[in-house]
């Protein structure tokens, strides 16, 4: 295998172009040429083909499957055939779905197998029993990367030996939010239907993990105090109609928005002036790192991996989860003329800059690829110091 050329293989169920996809996505973009990257997707109803498509506009191989659950059997063998069509050096899944279904059909061919963990959320009775059982099959893939700190905590104590976990972060390309269009600003505003001076955001599925009834309860004492504060929450899911009801009887109509799920979202990102994430629970938040390129300050839940890219007072705001209270009081005191939200946004931006791009990132995998695939050769070493001084450079 010296000096070959190396092959990866993501196995995942995407039903849209989001965070995660980002995140395989860019690993590709930045590993070095050596390294050739494939992404196969389980169909999920014709879902898969919206970040299918991307991958391919990117330049990269992309299939989908044809079986699905519950259709167990044929998706193994499925998954088998492309494996040992493509003969990959390493097969990376995503979610419980592939980690189970590929991690078999990979073992059976000696293929090594690394399962990112992002989190869990544990929303309803069907997804806490697909969690339980991904506890239960994560001890037996080779390797874990887990998005934090606080995620693998939770990997080791479900069962998983400590030398087959690793920590890998997410990231973020800064250069998506470089250019934004101030004429936005205004057309973000309009989307009201009462003149706004401070625009507050939030996104993500809306699920009872998220947190976002006690956003709107925060919002409640916000508007209260200051009339001209609106919210708008990018995003969709189950409890749509639940959060639309609380925000008509806490009289909120004019000053919270349920804008849907938005594939532009970076366009409307940098023109908030405030970003809360009120998690129950994360991984690692893909949409804090977001807000943070785009020199937007954060309040968040301190959970999960939020503490590792939050510095309470000086790269954003955190606060115990479900206090609406602690949650209101953080978006005065931002909104506040005094605010430090600047400096916040500023030491933010530094601290993705530094510590959270796709560079860095990718020297941590190739490191873990070598170990997994007893590359040991000269050409691997020197991958991962080119690979290095590019991280240095920026």
């Amino acid at each position: 295998m010296t000096g070959a050329m190396k092959t990866v293989v993501h196995l995942t169920s995407s039903r849209f172009f989001g965070g995660p996809e980002r995140q395989m996505l860019g690993l590709a973009r930045h590993l070095p040429s050596e390294y050739r990257t494939l992404f196969v997707s389980f169909c999920e109803g014709g879902r898969a083909g919206a970040f299918l498509e991307v991958v391919r506009e990117r330049g990269f191989e992309a299939r989908s499957l044809v079986h699905d659950t519950p259709h167990l059997l044929a998706v193994y063998k499925e998954i088998g055939g492309i494996l040992r069509q493509l003969t990959p050096d390493v097969l990376c899944c995503h979610g419980y779905k592939a980690s189970i279904i590929g991690g078999f059909a990979a073992n059976q061919l000696n293929i090594p197998v690394v399962g990112v963990s992002r989190g869990w959320t544990a929303e309803s009775m069907k997804v806490r029993v697909y969690e339980w059982l991904d506890r239960k099959n994560l001890r037996r893939l080779d390797h874990i990367v887990c998005v934090s700190q606080g995620q693998a905590d939770k990997v080791r104590r479900s069962g998983v030996a400590a030398d087959r976990v690793s920590v890998i972060h997410n990231a973020i390309d800064v250069n998506r939010f470089s250019a934004p269009n101030p004429a936005d600003r205004t057309l973000l505003a309009a989307k009201f239907n009462r003149p706004i001076r401070h625009i507050i955001g939030s996104a993500g599925r809306l699920s009872p993990e998220k947190g976002f009834s006690v956003l709107i309860n925060a919002a409640a004492r916000v508007v209260s105090e200051d009339p001209s504060a609106g919210f708008i929450l990018f995003g969709d899911g189950p409890l749509r109609g639940e959060l639309q009801a609380q925000i008509a009887e806490l009289g909120l109509n004019e000053h919270f928005l349920l804008a849907g799920f938005e594939a532009n979202f970076d366009r409307w990102l940098p023109h908030l002036d405030l970003f809360v994430n009120p998690s129950y629970t994360e991984g690692l938040a893909n949409v804090i790192l977001e807000s943070l390129a785009a020199k937007v300050p954060v309040i968040a839940t301190a959970v999960g991996g939020t503490p590792e890219i939050i510095e309470h007072g000086v790269t954003g705001y955190l606060v115990e989860a479900g206090d609406a209270t602690q949650i209101a009081q953080g978006i005065l005191s931002l909104l506040a003329p005094q605010n430090n939200g600047k400096s916040l946004s500023s030491a933010g931006y530094c601290r993705v800059l530094e510590q959270f791009g796709f560079e860095r990132q990718s020297v941590e995998y190739l490191r873990l690829f070598g170990r997994l695939t007893n590359s040991h050769d000269t050409r691997q070493e020197d991958i991962i110091r080119n690979a290095h001084s590019g991280l240095l450079s920026h």
